[in-house]
């Protein structure tokens, strides 16, 4: 399979694994999304780590397939290459992007779908179909806007440049520059001491952040005020504060 899904200790890896560029064409698309759907019924699911390998994240779409296609191709396929990457966004739970090599293209695209992104030293990141006489058609245009904010956003995308890790750290494009060998063990750490926590309030928290930057701050107020009240019919929420008032903070075992 191209696109895998392999889970332990709670923590499932979305492993994409085409060779030599992770290059995502449409097989690898619709796989995503499916492998997406499923991290997110699965309950032995808690977070969620995207990774291409130890050599690269992803180089981007296939472009040779993508040169087969007209117009007409492209209205019917684009709103699915899009739900792609939109399932991934959506998860529920905690998803962090453990970015090697190129992160290009499609392949940046679906780093900006994580919460967090982890990249090693030799990480390269950008949006480059400009180059191509296009732009970005799988939320690129947007998430990258909303990430590090219009102007910068329209830097990388107008130029198609490449940022090395630095820049992209400086830039806020990913969250925390490590050396290549360790970047999936960090991304795990990340995620696994996430699983060990309240599942629905970090749901809660995701999609109260989430809803809010696409609205406005009263509507976003009203979403975090009903999920906030609604965690205090949970157990986590009761475990978690009897956990506090008895044995201090960041000691409770939630289920």
């Amino acid at each position: 399979m191209t696109v895998t899904l392999e889970v332990s200790d709670s923590v499932g890896t979305i492993r994409l694994d085409r060779p030599p560029m992770n290059a995502l064409d449409v097989a690898v698309q619709d796989r995503l999304r499916e492998l997406a759907e499923e991290a997110t019924r699965r309950e032995d699911v808690r977070a969620v780590i995207l990774y291409g390998g130890e050599k690269v994240f992803a180089a981007g779409a296939d472009i040779k397939e993508m040169q087969e296609m007209d117009h007409t191709a492209m209205v019917l396929r684009s709103k699915a290459l899009q739900d792609s990457f939109t399932a991934v966004a959506r998860i529920p739970k905690p998803v962090v992007a453990a970015v090697t090599g190129y992160a290009l293209g499609g392949g940046c695209e679906l780093a900006l779908c994580a919460d967090y992104r982890i990249a090693a030293e030799n990480a390269k990141l950008g949006q480059p179909e400009i180059l191509l006489g296009l732009i970005p058609g799988a939320g690129g245009t947007q998430r990258l806007a909303r990430l590090i904010g219009p102007s910068r956003a329209k830097d990388l995308i107008f130029t198609g440049r490449m940022v090395k890790a630095e820049e992209a750290l400086t830039l806020g494009l990913v969250d925390r520059v490590v050396p290549a060998a360790e970047v999936y063990e960090q991304a795990h750490a990340w995620a696994a001491q996430l699983a060990k926590g309240p599942a629905l309030a970090l749901r809660a928290a995701k999609e109260s952040v989430d809803a809010g930057l696409e609205t406005d701050i009263d509507t976003g107020l009203t979403v975090e005020r009903n999920w906030f009240a609604g965690l205090f019919a949970t157990e986590d929420r009761e475990r978690g504060m009897r956990s506090f008032v008895e044995e201090g903070p960041g000691k409770a075992t939630f289920r």
